[in-house]
Order: structure tokens, then sequence, then C-alpha cells
């Protein structure tokens, strides 16, 4: 994140926190809110260009530190959200620094969807199989009944199919974007394409956000959440995919963590 963040109404700029190398918005909830109605409200009225946001937790932080090719793409962000409680403990133990909110996507995307919902903004989701992107979609309308959704289309498409698929996005009418084609690939696909978004408000990555949306994947107890477990609870229902993968990203997160935090120069 290059700049401060600062959204209308704020008095104040709200510089990021560096956990484990990464630079992580200090926001509340609402203050995600009104910076994604802040985002759009431009990109309508002044036709500015479309933020790209994302979100950091234990594995992101692995990879920021292992992948240069993909650390340098999420530094484009123009913010990155604490997805995980372990980030926010990271910021108060080695930065000396307080995020006041866990704004995990699966939670944080419904506070914007019902924002969304009030203002009359749209959204679409592009990511996840044809048959989970369908399911989402059908969960959100059920959920939020007065919601404008612009549209959705599965990830299953090559390099030369994106100016299309960024096309389709935009003569939908999208305000609120959330891309959910896994870490890396999402973030690649927003550089490559934010220029093709011209008139979208919000780009969203979102990781594997449509298949809890749609009800194939279960959160953990809240109890499990509340203490950073979360990662042991998927690996409990997924443990030959995600056993191995967990033992190293947790470790090299705790030690980026450790040995690259601190306040934002």
């Amino acid at each position: 994140m290059a700049k401060p963040l600062i959204a209308d109404g704020w008095l104040e700029p709200v510089n990021p926190v560096i956990v484990g190398g990464v630079p992580v918005a200090p926001l509340t909830t609402q203050q995600w809110v009104e910076l994604m109605l802040s985002d759009v409200r431009k990109a309508r009225e002044n036709g500015a260009s479309p933020t790209y946001n994302t979100s950091a937790n234990g594995n992101v932080i692995s990879q920021w530190a292992s992948d240069p090719e993909l650390r340098a793409v999420m530094s484009q962000a123009d913010s990155i959200a604490a997805d995980g409680v372990s980030v926010m403990w990271g910021a108060k133990l080695f930065a000396g620094e307080i995020i006041p909110d866990r704004a995990a996507t699966t939670d944080l995307f419904h506070d914007l969807a019902e924002a969304a919902q009030q203002h009359g903004y749209s959204i679409y989701l592009l990511g996840a199989t044809a048959e989970q992107n369908a399911k989402a979609l059908e969960r959100i309308r059920k959920l939020y009944p007065g919601l404008n959704i612009a549209g959705g289309r599965d990830g299953y498409f090559c390099l030369e199919e994106e100016a299309g698929v960024c096309e389709e996005i935009v003569k939908a009418g999208t305000d609120i974007l959330f891309v959910g084609l896994g870490v890396g690939r999402q973030d690649f696909f927003v550089d490559r394409n934010i220029s093709r978004l011209q008139g979208v408000g919000w780009v969203k990555t979102c990781g594997g956000l449509f298949d809890f949306l749609a009800g194939l994947r279960s959160r953990a107890p809240e109890w499990m959440q509340r203490n950073g477990l979360e990662w042991l609870y998927r690996t409990m229902l997924e443990p030959r995919r995600l056993l191995l993968r967990y033992a190293t990203t947790n470790t090299r997160a705790i030690w980026m963590m450790i040995t690259a935090s601190g306040k934002a120069s």
C-alpha cells in the first residue's frame, strides 16, 4: 500500500501496520465499509480508477516472503485487510500496533453487501466453478433481496479470454467486483487487468469465499475463530491437502512476523 488510506468523512489518514513484511490497514469494519462506499462513489461520479483491495493471513504472509513476483503485485494493492487473528496478534506483539477488527473476507463480505444494498451499488462474483458460482449467487439473493447483482461467472478461463471477461464485467454495470481465483492467480489477474475495469469502483480479491457463500464449506466454531484456530479446523476437515501446507506456511509466517513487523515508515 503506497499511500495512507483516507475516505470521505475521515479526518485523518490511516497508515498501514507492517506485519510479517505486509502493509496491513488497521481499519475497523465500519471503516472498511466507508472506504468501499467512498471508492465506488468516486468511480461513479468522477470516473476514478478501480481500487485493488486484498487481504492477508498466515498463508499470505508466507507466500509474500517466498514469492517475489506475488509480493511485487500485492505491494501495488490500495489496501490489505487483516484476514486472520494471527495477523492481529502479530501487529500487537511485534509491531506494537492495534488492528481493531479481524476483517475476514467471509465476514466482511456481508457488511459490504448490506451497505451496497442500502446504497444501490451492484456486485459481481468472478471465480469458482460455474455451479459453485451460481449457488453463491442464489444464496446472496436470498440473504440480500434488494441487492443489485450485476452478474457472475466461473474462474475457468485462459489468459487470452481475460479481456472479454473484463468487458463483460464492465458492461454489466459492476460497482464491486469480488475475484475468487485463489491467492496468487487472483492477484496477478487484477494486476494485468485493472486498466480494463474502468467503471468498477472496488476490486476485492476473496480466495475461497464463494464456497462459503454457496454453503459448500463450513466455518470453524466461533471459539476457534476467536483464538486463531480456523486453520486447525480446516486441517481436520482436509488433512491430506492442508496438513503439510499449514506446517510449512505457519512456521514461515510466524518467523516473518517476528523478524519483519513494525510501524510503516
